[in-house]
């Protein structure tokens, strides 16, 4: 847990998301460092302790790990996409407020399509590191699902 919030999680993302808005020269490998070290970095955690607690071995933890991994940038690459092609009606937050600060995201970096194709096989990565759980995985294969077909 410490790790997750500390310098090598998720305020370190914070503080680089932050040193690197309006920044118009973030590559991809910056953008998705900042996002495992965020978003992902809270649904690893959050898994990798359900998992422990429920008496999961290294590996089954590992596993699980990967699995929130994919999902976390998966999540914010949806969460990108939702922010240039909704209103804020729709998403309950202020839309474009990303762009309106320059700051780096996937639809900048990578087009709009391509955005949505990189979560969608993310998501597809992070389903297939389940398989070996059978029906005992569903919630987890529920969650993936939903985190790309949110609508905000």
């Amino acid at each position: 847990l410490g790790e997750s919030v500390g310098p090598e999680g998720l305020a370190g993302g914070q503080v680089m998301d932050l040193e690197n808005e309006g920044n118009p020269d973030v590559n991809l490998e910056t953008l998705e460092w900042i996002h495992i070290m965020k978003t992902a970095a809270l649904l690893r955690v959050s898994v990798a302790a359900g998992a422990i607690l429920g008496g999961a071995d290294e590996q089954d933890v590992e596993r699980v790990s990967q699995f929130a991994t994919k999902i976390g940038l998966a999540f914010q690459i949806a969460d990108d996409v939702l922010d240039v092609t909704q209103t804020t009606e729709q998403l309950g937050k202020t839309a474009g407020k990303d762009e309106a600060v320059n700051k780096a995201t996937y639809p900048r970096l990578l087009g709009l399509e391509e955005s949505k194709k990189r979560a969608e096989r993310l998501i597809a990565e992070a389903k297939n590191l389940l398989v070996p759980y059978g029906q005992r995985s569903e919630t987890l294969l529920a969650l993936a699902d939903f985190i790309i077909a949110r609508s905000n």
